[in-house]
């Protein structure tokens, strides 16, 4: 009896090698372009063509229409960056001026916005009403940036019958004497900025609440079961994995800190004297108030340049995500 020997293939093609897409067919491409078609007729419109107007705009020095009126080259930027003390004054210690009032803005109100909403975020997953705690927390985010200004208005007036935090501070201490938060340069962006948080917090809480309700809960108990504590298992579980939500949440504070306008209108109108002004409001306030259209667009273009590189980063960090996936 003779052993057939076992084959050492198997018949069909290897299986690395599965079905190859055929090539799409003319008809299937016009298809595909008409339905991307409107998407891109709506972004040319409403972003690229503006973008490309505004970037050019900022070379001259425009009209009331907005023309391209006695082009100056790079002239707006020029001053805007040397000669502007409203926008950048570096003559002194510590600097001033808008674009100085935009760094205060990122790194506080970045950095409260965050651990605020994460401890938050924390703690809402844990109480016993959580549904209602988090709507609690989240109304601010629902109401117009002018109505949290005029609200706090209220909370910081100097009038011991209507300023609140004056009121509050006065009851813990008789002697306290009324501050004027919003009147006084050195408080008034610190006092701005506070609001500003009040009002975002509850959509980083939320982000974050969801993405920790995504973290396998099999992870803490084999961690607790091992004896890590709570700030073990915070520190070296959930950080590492909300990484992701905390870039997306981080990118939306920096866009909104980068074109904060209208509360600062509401509440101080860049004062006192312009010491509250920032980058978005010296763009409105050139444009329309001083008439100098190619010197706001030039302001405008320096918003976009620091924007830009940051999107791009997160743009990179989804797709390395996706790779890791």
């Amino acid at each position: 009896m003779s052993i057939q020997p076992i084959p050492t293939q198997l018949d069909g093609p290897p299986p690395s090698e599965g079905r190859r897409l055929r090539p799409w067919s003319a008809f299937e491409r016009v298809q595909g372009m008409l339905f991307v078609l409107p998407a891109l007729v709506v972004l040319a419109i409403f972003l690229i063509y503006p973008a490309y107007y505004t970037i050019r705009l900022a070379f001259y020095e425009g009209d009331f229409h907005f023309g391209f009126f006695h082009y100056l080259g790079i002239q707006n930027f020029k001053e805007l960056l040397t000669n502007d003390k409203d926008f950048l004054d570096l003559s002194k210690f510590p600097p001033s001026g808008a674009l100085i009032n935009n760094v205060r803005w990122v790194i506080f109100y970045i950095s409260l916005s965050l651990l605020i909403g994460l401890g938050l975020a924390v703690l809402a997953v844990r109480v016993r009403y959580e549904r209602a705690v988090k709507t609690a927390i989240f109304v601010p985010m629902a109401i117009s940036a002018t109505a949290v200004g005029i609200i706090w208005l209220f909370v910081y007036s100097p009038s011991p019958d209507m300023g609140v935090l004056n009121a509050l501070l006065h009851a813990f201490d008789s002697g306290f004497h009324p501050v004027a938060w919003l009147g006084r340069p050195n408080l008034v962006n610190y006092a701005l900025i506070f609001a500003y948080v009040w009002a975002s917090v509850g959509f980083v809480m939320v982000v974050l609440s969801a993405a920790i309700k995504g973290i396998p809960a099999e992870i803490m108990e084999a961690a607790r079961v091992d004896g890590a504590g709570e700030w073990n298992i915070f520190r070296r579980i959930m950080l590492p994995m909300l990484s992701l939500p905390l870039s997306v949440v981080t990118i939306w504070l920096f866009i909104n800190v980068i074109k904060v306008f209208d509360i600062i209108y509401v509440m101080t109108g860049g004062g006192p004297g312009t010491s509250s002004r920032v980058i978005a409001f010296t763009m409105y306030e050139e444009t329309f108030q001083n008439g100098r259209p190619g010197y706001g667009a030039a302001v405008a273009v320096i918003m976009l340049v620091l924007i830009a590189p940051v999107m791009v980063l997160n743009v990179r960090r989804f797709r390395s995500e996706k790779v890791v996936a």
